[in-house]
């Protein structure tokens, strides 16, 4: 008994570190530290340690398992709740320096490269001016390598 308690310690660890290599949610990993905790028992039966030793011991392992399985798996759906911070969708809402601009479309210093841009006719029913030279200016959208922007406002400026 002392061998299969063992064989399931060693099973149950490889399952429980399968899944970071596979994003099951914790389900490969809860059932890798309930193996383990079974393996637990049984290795402590077989070596003649007594039920409740035994018991303890895979309770302990599960709980500290459980702990861990739980912490990582909140941590990898927390990061999904994050704002994108590369790619096109990364920079809608940052704020670029106008460089040149004539009548519609102009160019705009964006983290450190030179973008094509636009700004929009109306905002809120309101017309918008062309930015000169030097004004400060907020990302909309991003269509190709065609930035949209607006004039940034004071309270973004920050």
């Amino acid at each position: 008994m002392a061998m299969l308690g063992l064989v399931l310690l060693v099973v149950g660890a490889v399952i429980a570190a399968s899944e970071a290599h596979y994003p099951t949610h914790g389900v490969t990993g809860g059932i890798g530290v309930l193996t383990m905790a079974v393996g637990v028992v049984l290795a402590a039966l077989g070596l003649g340690a007594g039920v409740a030793l035994g018991l303890i011991g895979g309770v302990a392992l599960a709980a500290v398992g459980a702990g861990a399985v739980t912490f990582t798996v909140s941590q990898g759906l927390s990061t999904r709740r994050r704002r994108v911070r590369t790619g096109a969708e990364g920079l809608i809402g940052e704020i670029g320096v106008v460089r040149s601009w004539n009548d519609s479309a102009g160019t705009v210093l964006l983290r450190g490269a030179v973008w094509q841009a636009r700004r929009p006719v109306a905002v809120d029913g309101e017309p918008v001016s062309a930015p000169h030279a030097g004004d400060r200016v907020v990302v909309e959208r991003l269509s190709g390598l065609t930035l949209s922007v607006r004039p940034a406002e004071e309270w973004e400026l920050i």
